[in-house]
């Protein structure tokens, strides 16, 4: 009888009962988010208030059609990026195939977080459920850190390309290609799947106010009444390694790649193996210098009014900017936009 008074108090026993076995055709991730969700039951709060950027009529109208227009541009450009690749055969080549999937990524990227931040700016109503906050939460970081595996490979592509053109077609043949890619999206999803599921199992007990545009980690972090060491610790240890080793392996690469250019004997010489990188340099340094600064440092520090800027720089100003840093220096690109264009016309 104890037990069964028990069982019917917490909800949490009841779960364990419920859980799927092995041969369940429900996907892990979606059970994991399941699983995860039962502490919702003992939160206090279901739903958070997103203040967004400004509480200003008047600048919510012009930040409106300002964020339109950016995320239609993203998402014109960087689809215009992938069709001129996959119909262009010169640029079947493991470069253009790793920015074929930096755009396509570039455009869930941002598709996670810019309508429903539309939304919220045409609408009194700015709440948003603590399933749908976690879902968007989960989403963002695992398209972000996808983005910076992505840039890594790309870098990994010059390296051979520049220091060991011999053996170019050797190894970046299309299945290692392809490997790079798979572990890209495995490993962020992972990563993902971790911090979402440690902060579903947080309570929330008020206020419920999230001082940003989105589902953001530290913000949700600071709303919570349990104790957050373990998601801080996680984050700032396996989050950094996560978001530093791309970076590593950027730095590292054009340290070679840097040697290398400095043998050739004439300046002409080293400026057009130079011109190839560019592009790449340009966006890793735009990414690598806004993310760094957000997350690679204690809760402790967290502004608002800061993060809120720079945030709006990675996930919606830099995305779209990718298409044109990519296509403006980039005489294949240009040669492939042109083809496309008499093709549609």
């Amino acid at each position: 009888m104890h037990e069964q008074k028990y069982l019917m108090r917490n909800p949490l026993h009841q779960a364990e009962d419920s859980k799927p076995k092995c041969t369940s055709n429900i996907p892990y991730i979606f059970f994991a988010f399941r699983t995860a969700l039962f502490r919702e039951n003992q939160s206090h709060m279901t739903e958070f208030l997103l203040l967004g950027l400004t509480s200003d009529p008047k600048q919510q109208v012009w930040l409106f059609a300002s964020f339109l227009a950016m995320y239609l541009v993203n998402v014109i450009g960087n689809s215009v990026i992938i069709a001129s690749i996959r119909r262009d055969t010169h640029l079947h080549t493991p470069m253009y195939f790793f920015l074929s999937n930096l755009s396509l990524v570039d455009i869930c990227f941002t598709t996670v977080i810019v309508p429903q931040m539309l939304v919220n700016l045409l609408t009194q109503r700015k709440t948003i459920l603590l399933a749908q906050c976690l879902t968007q939460m989960y989403f963002f970081v695992a398209f972000g850190i996808t983005d910076s595996f992505l840039l890594a490979a790309m870098a990994i592509d010059r390296y051979v390309a520049i220091c060991n053109p011999l053996h170019y077609n050797t190894a970046m043949g299309p299945q290692r290609c392809r490997l790079l890619v798979g572990a890209s999206w495995a490993v962020s999803h992972l990563h993902s799947l971790t911090h979402t599921v440690l902060m579903g199992r947080l309570s929330f007990c008020g206020p419920n106010v999230i001082h940003h545009f989105f589902c953001d980690v530290q913000p949700l972090l600071t709303l919570s009444c349990s104790d957050t060491s373990i998601n801080e610790l996680l984050a700032f240890t396996e989050g950094s390694v996560v978001i530093m080793s791309p970076f590593i392996f950027i730095v590292i690469s054009y340290v070679y790649i840097t040697r290398t250019v400095l043998r050739v004997p004439s300046g002409e010489g080293r400026y057009k193996v130079f011109s190839t990188c560019g592009s790449h340099l340009t966006v890793v340094a735009l990414f690598y210098g806004t993310i760094i600064s957000v997350y690679i440092r204690p809760s402790s520090t967290y502004s608002v009014t800061k993060d809120r800027v720079i945030t709006v720089i990675y996930t919606v100003v830099i995305p779209m900017l990718n298409p044109f840093i990519y296509s403006l220096r980039n005489k294949d690109m240009k040669q492939a936009l042109r083809k496309l264009a008499k093709r549609t016309e």
